[in-house]
């Protein structure tokens, strides 16, 4: 579900949802303003929403491996390695 949570930064339009056509609106499109599984933008849009949070929390990329991020606190060091299954 990890897709679903990024915001669009680009207009995209599609088709109507089967079964959500009202007669006379045949015509009309969807403007998507959240990202759909399949769409080329998902995985660019949910990345820039993940690594936007991780920064805000003082979170810190590793130069060796860019989906490892490090945060260090008081009570100790957190260490986050994003993984994406786009199966």
């Amino acid at each position: 579900t990890a897709f679903l949570h990024g915001d669009m930064t680009e207009e995209v339009y599609m088709l109507q949802p089967e079964g959500l056509v009202k007669p006379g609106q045949e015509h009309l499109v969807c403007r998507l303003l959240k990202s759909l599984y399949g769409l080329t933008q998902a995985l660019r849009a949910w990345h820039k929403k993940l690594t936007d949070f991780l920064r805000t929390h003082e979170c810190v990329k590793l130069n060796s491996d860019a989906c490892i991020y490090v945060r260090t606190g008081a009570s100790g060091v957190a260490i986050i390695d994003i993984y994406v299954d786009d199966m």
